[in-house]
């Protein structure tokens, strides 16, 4: 049985032992300066009533810093504690937490709750994840659409040929049987749009499973194998018992019930990272909820947001 997290924990609420728990993610074998990545009898810790805590100076390029630099919680003015605390929400919560349920346990603003779960998302984003699948492995690929239906729109702002995925945001996943979990917001599903996102994240020497949508036959030749199911005559699993798309569309039943039923409303620029939520959460579904945690917030480093990216 998983080991229960104890939301009692200091690391919740006070600020030393947030630091303390961040500081031994971040830099598990100790201090480390971000601009020249010396460590040992090189760093300095730096004492004071003048300095906030948690402060390190650097011999060699005689800068400050701390831990949060480089990290999504570089310059954040959030106490450690409530990181901790909205990490652990959002690595526990199957379905998504919201950003209004946040700033109502954390007692902060929304537009607080909103910045956290947002940097948190980008610390869940692996960009070095590698393809999935390879011989002998099963690759599910599927699309679906996430949007409100025209019909449950008020009459004045139902808008003509919008039935069905036409208006709707686009997501295409991968998910290999037993193994990890890849979506991605593709704006124009065709076949020529989706096979260099397929054969990038998935081994082609994987069994391709999907349905009988006409974008995927072309795709699927590139496969070792590829097996379809034919969902608009009702079947979903072939007559072998083993060719299905059952897994990938488990994975899409998740996300669409976090967004019915807990952020009801996503925009298009931010779909990606609630993708990267959902995905971390599948690719670690074998972790507790406090381990998953503990990684999440060790994804926060190298992955510093700025309002305007530099040149």
């Amino acid at each position: 049985m998983a080991s229960k997290v104890d939301l009692t924990n200091p690391i919740f609420h006070d600020e030393d032992a947030a630091r303390a728990h961040l500081e031994g993610l971040l830099w598990p074998h100790g201090p480390s300066c971000p601009r020249c990545g010396v460590m040992g009898n090189r760093i300095t810790k730096m004492q004071g009533k003048s300095l906030r805590p948690g402060v390190y100076n650097c011999k060699d390029c005689r800068k400050p810093f701390s831990f949060t630099v480089g990290t999504v919680m570089e310059r954040s003015h959030v106490p450690l504690a409530k990181w901790v605390l909205a990490a652990q929400l959002m690595a526990s919560s199957k379905k998504g937490f919201s950003a209004h349920e946040l700033h109502r346990v954390l007692g902060t603003k929304y537009e607080t709750a909103w910045f956290l779960f947002h940097r948190l998302r980008e610390a869940a984003a692996d960009p070095k994840a590698g393809p999935i699948g390879g011989e002998g492995a099963v690759v599910e690929a599927d699309e679906t659409y996430i949007g409100g239906k025209e019909a449950n729109k008020h009459k004045s702002k139902r808008k003509p040929g919008q039935q069905g995925g036409n208006g709707k945001m686009s997501v295409v996943a991968l998910v290999e049987r037993n193994g990890e979990t890849r979506s991605f917001h593709v704006a124009n599903v065709t076949s020529a749009k989706l096979r260099p996102v397929m054969v990038k994240h998935a081994s082609r020497k994987s069994h391709l499973m999907t349905d009988e949508s006409r974008i995927y036959p072309r795709i699927g030749s590139e496969f070792a194998e590829h097996g379809t199911v034919n969902h608009t005559a009702g079947e979903y699993v072939a007559a072998d018992g083993f060719t299905h798309t059952n897994t990938v569309e488990s994975h899409f039943a998740l996300i669409k019930r976090g967004v019915y039923g807990t952020f009801h409303k996503i925009s298009e620029a931010h779909l990606p990272r609630y993708l990267a939520e959902f995905d971390f959460r599948a690719n670690t579904r074998k972790m507790s909820d406090g381990e998953r945690a503990t990684l999440l917030l060790a994804g926060a480093k190298g992955k510093r947001l700025f309002y305007q990216q530099p040149d």
